[in-house]
């Protein structure tokens, strides 16, 4: 072997997208397209962008753009990138290939948005994530269904109830907007999580709480934590122990979706699936908790009427972090309900769009093989 070693290429890996209401699903595309490279370039489409292909994000892009940093496999954010990828987007941020679901992305005159680095062999495809999509988000709390978090043989279905203009489920017609089931394995939990343990000298913080539908309010606030110590743990409270204590049809996603999305960012070491409500001193004990935090939001006492952070404030290392974000998860749902009409609508259309799509697809593909066999969505 030559001493004179080739140097390894650096792989970069662009993708881009609206990253609406970041989900666990947008991360784990994330995670599979940084797994094809080095590095991971990721573009974020305007709000104006958005309103125009597919109808009004529920984030502003602010929001959008800082949620997309904090996601661990995400080394860098392109601000404002455009609709259609193109080659010379590629070429700018010197990225060899670009990487998108196996979901079909349209534009607003039905034009295949990838079409440009298909043909020029610059595309790879990634599976996309069963089970979620904003679509699927924005119908469980316009519906207010429970099934998300329902116990026993329906513990892992997710929001089965049908609705014709919202697509919430697998008989929505298209199978993209359409969902089906989130399977929870370890296999999942095990590919999110950072495999980290804290060293003797650091000092360990713990949360805990709902973090549902995480967003800025949340990341802010785990920002805050982080800042606090060495490594930060975080408790997340089971789906029944949520809806005690916040009512109506919260959690709007379940404990097992929750877990991914809080591993995602990457400011959190690990999470304690199942947290107890109340902070235990055996808790504290087991994981060598230093510093326990929790924001300036109400606290709801515990079932028996106790002071959930009884024990750490006993033993003066309970801390109240004012991230300076006063978002909220109702703030969120708040948001959906006052555009109910609109989102409604863009779920509509972006759902034609799907279809027409993928029909034509099929046209393409029986031109081609004179079956219709292996595409997606396809029912003989």
């Amino acid at each position: 072997m030559s001493e004179n070693k080739e140097h390894k290429k650096e792989i970069r890996v662009w993708c881009d997208g609206c990253y609406d209401m970041v989900h666990f699903g947008h991360a784990n595309s994330l995670r599979q397209a940084k797994a094809l490279g080095d590095v991971l370039i990721v573009g974020v489409h305007t709000d104006a962008e958005i309103s125009k292909h597919k109808g009004p994000p529920v984030f502003t892009q602010e929001e959008r753009y800082k949620m997309v940093r904090a996601i661990k496999w995400v080394d860098q954010v392109v601000e404002g990138a455009p609709y259609v990828t193109t080659l010379e987007t590629l070429d700018k941020y010197q990225c060899d290939f670009c990487v998108h679901g196996d979901d079909i992305t349209v534009t607003a005159d039905g034009i295949d948005t990838y079409h440009l680095v298909k043909e020029a062999g610059r595309y790879k495809e990634v599976m996309r994530t069963a089970g979620v999509s904003t679509t699927d988000l924005v119908g469980r709390m316009l519906l207010l269904t429970r099934e998300h978090f329902k116990r026993g043989d329906k513990e892992y279905t997710v929001a089965l109830e049908h609705s014709s203009n919202l697509g919430t489920d697998s008989t929505a017609r298209s199978p993209y907007t359409g969902c089906s089931q989130f399977l929870p394995t370890t296999q999942k939990i095990i590919q999110f999580s950072s495999g980290l343990s804290p060293k003797p000298t650091d000092r360990v913080v713990y949360v805990a709480g709902a973090f549902d539908l995480f967003h800025v309010g949340h990341l802010d606030f785990l920002e805050a934590a982080h800042g606090q110590g060495d490594f930060l743990i975080v408790g997340l409270h089971t789906d029944l122990e949520v809806n005690r204590y916040k009512g109506s049809n919260y959690p709007i996603m379940n404990l097992h979706e929750r877990v991914l999305s809080v591993l995602a960012c990457k400011y959190v070491h690990e999470v304690v699936i199942g947290a107890p409500y109340s902070v235990t001193a055996d808790l504290m004990d087991h994981f060598k908790v230093q510093v326990v935090c929790h924001g300036v939001t109400q606290i709801p006492l515990d079932r028996d009427g106790s002071d959930p952070y009884k024990v750490p404030k006993q033993r003066g290392c309970f801390k109240t972090l004012n991230s300076g974000n006063t978002m909220t998860t109702e703030d969120i749902v708040q948001r959906i309900i006052r555009h109910r009409l609109e989102f409604e609508e863009r779920n509509s259309r972006k759902e034609k769009k799907e279809v027409a799509a993928m029909k034509s697809v099929q046209k393409e593909h029986i031109k081609q093989n004179g079956n219709c066999e292996g595409v997606k969505g396809y029912a003989a």
